[in-house]
């Protein structure tokens, strides 16, 4: 097996992580002596042994000695004491001779130094290896390491015309099944999901991630107001899936009743009385939320825009046409003035999703 397809492995393996170890970054690793693999781990879960350490485990328990071994690893090895020890140590006691690196860990504790603790212990480090592949799959974790605040994603799925309804509201369903397991996945990638309250009162939502062994968002709604009702499906579950009410106002006496029902209730007014999503986007790093995933509606999607707030835009496009002059775009509010006023964007990537297309920029 090329070297390539050994850190192509442990890139995968890194991948079944998702959802399940936020804050910390996905990471898998893979050991390679005499040409094959003989052990192999990723990190399952926030708090659990790191991918290195699941690696080195694997060999023991398959009965394979890692001494004079090579390890493919996709992000640089930690070299500091959290809620493991660092896997740095466990390299160099395990005798391991060689070490590729895909991506460089941008956290102060390691950031060089892992490498450098490797190279002092006589390991050979070969750094940056696939890096491009590495890097992407950790975004979240590299924004939310060096800002403090969540990594920010708009998603929303429309028409071939750029509709996301049709001229009466009517929107189920514009993208076929294969998208919206999609969909589904970001649900399960992102720590939290917002929608405004306008989309509540249309399509009463849950905002839950259904797919198998998927875990919940914190569900969040800008509702300036709080017109949320009482018997909506978001407000029934906020015992069992955590919801954040997030208003321009507090109406005391609607605030305790949903407080009472499970919900909490977020006072973040803005100049206009509404809420401030770009103070919430603070209160949410401050709160530990490394993601944020936006969905809708449009005026919700123009005022992060407009706060500057996003990274990154997943645009799903269905071949089908609904035209229409009252039909809603993805993005309303003011809009551009000026084709100089547009939010610039670059495509980073495009799928297919059974007839839909899937695009993704980088905002």
């Amino acid at each position: 097996m090329p070297e390539k397809e050994f850190m192509r492995r442990a890139i995968a393996l890194a991948a079944k992580g998702e959802g399940k170890t936020r804050p910390n970054p996905l990471v898998g690793a893979v050991v390679v002596k005499d040409g094959r693999i003989i052990g192999e781990g990723y990190h399952t879960k926030y708090g659990s042994l790191h991918a290195e350490r699941e690696a080195l485990a694997d060999c023991i328990a398959k009965g394979n000695d890692p001494k004079g071994a090579d390890m493919y690893v996709t992000l640089e090895p930690c070299c500091h004491t959290g809620k493991q020890p660092p896997c740095t140590q466990a390299l160099a006691e395990s005798g391991i001779a060689r070490v590729f690196v895909g991506s460089s860990d941008p956290n102060p504790l390691v950031s060089g130094k892992g490498n450098e603790f490797l190279k002092k212990h006589g390991i050979e480090v070969e750094s940056g290896f696939l890096k491009s592949e590495c890097d992407s799959l950790n975004p979240i974790f590299f924004h939310y390491i060096t800002t403090g605040t969540p990594y920010v994603a708009l998603k929303y799925a429309m028409t071939a015309d750029g509709k996301i309804a049709t001229s009466t509201g009517a929107s189920k369903w514009i993208t076929g099944p294969e998208a919206r397991r999609h969909a589904h996945s970001l649900r399960n990638r992102y720590a939290s999901i917002l929608v405004g309250i306008n989309t509540v009162l249309k399509d009463n939502p849950m905002l839950n991630c259904r797919l198998e062994g998927g875990v919940n968002p914190l569900r969040i709604v800008l509702d300036s107001s709080l017109r949320i009702p009482l018997d909506s499906a978001l407000v029934q579950t906020a015992r069992e899936i955590p919801l954040l009410l997030v208003c321009g106002s507090r109406d005391l006496s609607k605030a305790e009743q949903l407080e009472r029902l499970g919900a909490e209730v977020l006072p973040l007014p803005g100049f206009d009385g509404r809420p401030d999503i770009k103070a919430l986007v603070a209160e949410l790093g401050r709160r530990g939320i490394d993601s944020l995933l936006i969905e809708g509606g449009s005026q919700v999607h123009y005022s992060a825009l407009k706060a500057g707030i996003v990274n990154h835009v997943y645009s799903y496009v269905a071949p089908k046409i609904f035209g229409g002059e009252q039909a809603l775009g993805p993005v309303s509010g003011a809009g551009a003035q000026a084709v100089s006023d547009a939010f610039p964007l670059v495509i980073s990537k495009t799928q297919m999703l059974g007839a839909d297309i899937l695009i993704e920029y980088e905002v």
